[in-house]
C-alpha cells in the first residue's frame, strides 16, 4: 500500500524539527528515491521482481528473465496475450494454444500455422462450403464453383468443369472471350495461345 503524500511530508518535517538526527533524514531520502528507480509505468517495484503494481490504465505482465519472472507495466498486451481489466488490476492472460492473437479467452483473431480461423475459433480444417486459406489462416467463403480462393470474391482454382476469368468461375465464357480447354480459362477473343513442341514455349497469337 502506498503511503499518502501528505503523511510523508509530515514525517519529513518531523525529522527536520529534530535537527540533530541526521541518520533519519538520510533514511527518508533513500526511501523517496525508490519510485524513481522503478521501470517506466510501475507504481511500485522491487529489484528482484521488477514491477509489483502499475500506474492506472496500464497492464501488469510477467516476463521471463532467465529462470525467474519479472513484472512489467505495458500500455497494451504482447502477442499471444489479451488485455483483461478489473477494478483492482489489469492483466495480460495468455491466449489459447492454437491462437496467435485473441480478443478474449474465447475469441481468437488470428491462428498459428496449420489452423484456420472460423467464428473466433482456430480449427484444423474448414467446414463444407469454405476453403482453408493458408495465407490468411482463416476459412474463406469462396465464390460459387470455386475450389480455392484468396478472398471471398477472388478465385484461383475453379471446379474441373468450369472456366476461370478475373477470379470468377463460369460454365460458359462471357461475351468477348473464348474458352481455353487446356488451361480451363476464358481468354479475350483473337488472343488464343499457340503451343510449340511440348508446350515449353507459349506465344500469343495475333488478333485477326
Amino acid at each position: 500500500m502506498r503511503i499518502p503524500l501528505l503523511f510523508i511530508w509530515i514525517l519529513h518535517f518531523m525529522d527536520l524539527a529534530r535537527g540533530s538526527d541526521n541518520s533519519k533524514i538520510l533514511r527518508y531520502r533513500r526511501s523517496s528515491s525508490v519510485s524513481r528507480l522503478c521501470p517506466a509505468g510501475c507504481a511500485s517495484c522491487s529489484a528482484l521482481n521488477g514491477c509489483l503494481s502499475c500506474k492506472p490504465r496500464l497492464f501488469f505482465h510477467l516476463e521471463l528473465d532467465g529462470m525467474r519472472q519479472r513484472g512489467t507495466c505495458l500500455s497494451s498486451c504482447p502477442r499471444g496475450h489479451y488485455g483483461k481489466r478489473s477494478p483492482h488490476i489489469n492483466t495480460c492472460p495468455r491466449c489459447r494454444e492454437d491462437c496467435a492473437f485473441c480478443f478474449s479467452e474465447t475469441f481468437c483473431t488470428r491462428c498459428h500455422p496449420g489452423h484456420f480461423l472460423f467464428r473466433g475459433k482456430c480449427e484444423n480444417s474448414c467446414p463444407n462450403g469454405l476453403t482453408a486459406n493458408t495465407a490468411l489462416r482463416e476459412c474463406t467463403e469462396c465464390p460459387v464453383g470455386c475450389e480455392v480462393c484468396v478472398r471471398r470474391n477472388e478465385c484461383v482454382r475453379c471446379r474441373a468443369d468450369l472456366y476461370i476469368l478475373h477470379g470468377q468461375c463460369h460454365h460458359n465464357c462471357p461475351s468477348g472471350s473464348e474458352p481455353d480447354v487446356q488451361l480451363m480459362q476464358c481468354i479475350p477473343q483473337g488472343q488464343g495461345i499457340i503451343c510449340f513442341g511440348k508446350c515449353s514455349l507459349w506465344l500469343t497469337a495475333p488478333a485477326r
